[in-house]
Formats: structure tokens, C-alpha cells, sequence
């Protein structure tokens, strides 16, 4: 089952405040919206693109714990993006000084802020495409570095501002770069 995208906005404009009504409503549901508006449904991950999922988090949350610059947040963590955009990558991570600067309002519901770093996870139930225009749009909306990690051809799609996307074949390992300094992901305990 792929995500479901619904355009509401020819009857309903839903503002920022209803959009986090509906998520706290309807808790089993996992909802995105998208620039204009629209409302993507996704479907829960299968146990495998679970687990990778959470390994994924404990290794940069290790990391994060022993750098101490910036704090992670799991994939049910929403955020709205500048474009107005909301959504939730898989792992990321936010220097500290700058989700400082955030009220403690802000900090509760889905933080305006876009992240420095982002993780995309394709499941079987993601389209390849449809992942590659959010990595696309991250990059637009500020994220430093991304990376979509493609567990079935073993290739990782690395998204940094100011470079074209670069695609890695089978690497053991990826570099958090001058973003992430000093994290390493073991991708041997992914593939």
C-alpha cells in the first residue's frame, strides 16, 4: 500500500492549528501535508523498515548523545517546513543552538523549523520518486545534508545544498560530513 495524497483544498483550507487537531485526533493515523495543502496519508512500516528504522535512530542518537551539539527526533516527529509544507522524515537531527531559539509552544506541537539533517528510509510501500521530491524539497527548505537510503538496490541517494544528488552503490558506511562531524552510519546493520 503506497501513501494516499488528498486534495481538500478546493472545500477545506485546514490552518496549522486544525492540521495538528486532526494528527492528535486520529493517533493511529500517520498524516504529511504538502505545500499546497494537500494531505498524504502513509501507511505503517512492515516489521523490517521498522527495525531498520530504529537502528537507523540508535546510531545517531548515540552519536547526538556523545557530540552533545543538536537533539534527534524519530519519524512520528512532524515538522513545518518555510515552504508550509509538513513533514516527517525517518531520523533527523537539529543543532541545539538553533531548536533553542524555538518557544516552548513551538517546541510541543510540530516545530517550525526544518531540520539540518534528514534520513529517508524507502519502504516497499514508498514510491522512489515521490521520496526523491521530498529529499528534493528538504534541500529547498534548508536541510544541509539528507540521505534516502534504497534498502533494496543498496544504494543511498545523498542530498547536500550546493552539490547535485550523488548515488552511492552498496557503501558499508556513510559520513555525517562537515554536518554531522565525526558520526559514521554502519549501513551493514541496515542492508
Amino acid at each position: 500500500m503506497e501513501a494516499v495524497t488528498i486534495d481538500f483544498k478546493p472545500i477545506l483550507d485546514l490552518t496549522d492549528e486544525q492540521f495538528y487537531q486532526l494528527c492528535r485526533l486520529n493517533p493511529d493515523v500517520k498524516f504529511e501535508r504538502t505545500a499546497r495543502g494537500e494531505l498524504i496519508i502513509m501507511p505503517p512500516t512492515g516489521g523490517e523498515t521498522g527495525n531498520r528504522n530504529s537502528r537507523i535512530n540508535q546510531q545517531l542518537l548515540n552519536w547526538s548523545d556523545e557530540d552533545g551539539t543538536g537533539i534527534v527526533f524519530d519519524s512520528s516527529t512532524c515538522f513545518k517546513l518555510p515552504n508550509g509544507a509538513d513533514r516527517s522524515p525517518d531520523a533527523s537531527w537539529i543543532k541545539l543552538e538553533r531548536w533553542n531559539t524555538l518557544q516552548p509552544e513551538e517546541k510541543e506541537k510540530f516545530p517550525p523549523i526544518y531540520p539540518d539533517f534528514v534520513i529517508e528510509l524507502l519502504s516497499p510501500s514508498d514510491s522512489l520518486k515521490t521520496i526523491q521530491k521530498k529529499m528534493q524539497e528538504y534541500q529547498d527548505n534548508g536541510v544541509r545534508l539528507g540521505w534516502l537510503i534504497n534498502r533494496k538496490l543498496r544504494q543511498i541517494e545523498i542530498y547536500c545544498i550546493g552539490r547535485k544528488a550523488e548515488i552511492l552503490d552498496n557503501p558499508s558506511s556513510l559520513s555525517g560530513e562537515n554536518v554531522l562531524p565525526g558520526f559514521v552510519l554502519d549501513l551493514e546493520k541496515i542492508w
